[in-house]
């Protein structure tokens, strides 16, 4: 049997070109031009997937969506909308949109979401600029681990702390071979999370790739990282949001998503065989051979921070939680304002960042003692992640910062080419 879809959009001209495609692609294809009539028709027959405009006459479409849900709790539902905005994004997803596509939309990037919606999406990561680098490679005789997605969509929304701009993310799962891909809300366009679109390393992490960019990626990068996701859409615009400052609530997401294994999919392990070594002045990096994966981190801060050390042995997700994730952006005040001067940290606020004066934190209480160094882990280990791979090694960094850290990645990976 053919599969069946319901499209709802209040424009003939939409409906008829999507009736067109979607026919030539093999699907059975009803319409409705508002709310009421696809309810009728929901109610009469169930399809295999609805693509539902917001803005519809009589019921719009967040309330069709609801009601949607209420009569086929797992029916995929793909939100279209011309002038999206993240809080219309962020909605439609909670309430189990399996997509969000703004218009005008290219037909190439809706039957791929299609196709995701309805589980026929493995191996869209070429098309999509995937990081082909996190599949296995015949010959190579490092370890394999499975490659994971997650188990549904789920999303965050909140203030970008360098934009100040509203932002949000939508996590999608997504087929082997896709690995992790940072995704425009409003266009097709996309950036593979790899040291390769590395575009700015200043104050954060920045990826960028024809004409799109995702700002501020090292804490869900991390995040990801830790949780052994490979394979990802990231849905966003502009910066990911910088939440409370930390990635707790990115773990939280990740929780609720849960982690899936991909059969038959496997990713090889970075394996540092030799030590590696850069020095600026007094900063040092260094990888070297270890079993395992750790971090050595090393802060020398002027008063009232001083000098902090923490070793990070990772045990699993539930180690990343435990002992680095709740650890929060921090900066002198004198910092912010000079980054404010230069038109970054706009959306620095005292609920999203630790803020350090002259006599200590200003802000509330620490999470822990050594929180400044915790964070400054959390940080190496979203700019490592842009290997593509797991890496088996230990890392040891004193005073480096995001541009030391992407250094080292390229390194890396020239070592093994």
């Amino acid at each position: 049997m053919p599969t069946k879809i319901l499209v709802v959009d209040d424009e003939e001209k939409i409906r008829e070109t999507l009736r067109g495609v979607l026919s030539d692609e093999g699907y059975e294809v009803a319409d409705a031009g508002d709310g009421r009539s696809a309810l009728e028709a929901l109610r009469a027959e169930r399809p295999d997937l609805v693509i539902l405009d917001v803005w519809l006459p009589e019921i719009d479409g967040i309330t069709l969506l609801e009601e949607i849900k209420r009569i086929h709790a797992s029916l995929p539902v793909i939100i279209i909308c011309g002038h999206a905005n993240i809080e219309a994004a962020v909605r439609a997803t909670r309430l189990g949109a399996a997509d969000f596509i703004e218009k005008p939309f290219s037909l190439e990037a809706l039957l791929v979401s299609i196709g995701r919606a309805l589980g026929q999406g493995d191996g869209e990561g070429a098309e999509e600029g995937g990081a082909a680098v996190s599949l296995a490679r015949e010959g190579e005789a490092s370890p394999v681990r499975p490659q994971k997605t997650i188990g549904k969509s789920v999303v965050a929304s909140g203030q970008g702390l360098h934009t100040g701009v509203r932002t949000g993310v939508i996590l999608h799962p997504a087929g082997p071979g896709t690995g992790i891909v940072f995704q425009s809300l409003a266009t097709e366009k996309s950036v593979p999370a790899h040291v390769d679109f590395a575009d700015s390393t200043g104050y954060a992490t920045t990826l960028f790739r024809g004409g799109f960019g995702a700002k501020t990626v090292e804490h869900l990068l991390a995040t990801l990282n830790a949780y052994g996701i490979t394979n990802l859409i990231v849905k966003m615009e502009g910066e990911v949001p910088a939440l409370d400052g930390s990635a707790l609530e990115f773990c939280r997401l990740l929780d609720e998503a849960g982690a899936v294994e991909q059969a038959g999919a496997g990713v090889r392990v970075y394996e540092v065989e030799q030590r590696f070594e850069v020095r600026e002045d007094d900063r040092v990096l260094v990888v070297e051979p270890h079993d395992g994966y750790a971090i050595d981190y090393t802060l020398d801060y002027p008063a009232p921070i001083g000098q902090q050390r923490y070793v990070f042995e990772y045990d699993g997700p539930q180690s990343f939680r435990d002992e680095i994730a709740s650890a929060r952006t921090f900066g002198f005040v004198h910092e912010f304002t000079q980054l404010a001067a230069a038109g970054l940290a706009a959306g620095g606020r005292l609920d999203n960042c630790v803020l350090i004066g002259e006599d200590g934190v200003i802000n509330g209480e620490l999470r822990f003692e050594d929180e400044f160094v915790r964070h400054k882990i959390l940080d190496v280990m979203g700019d490592f992640a842009l290997l593509g791979r797991p890496l088996r090694g230990k890392i040891i960094a004193r005073a480096t910062g995001h541009r030391h850290n992407v250094g080292m990645v390229r390194t890396l990976l020239a070592a093994a080419a």
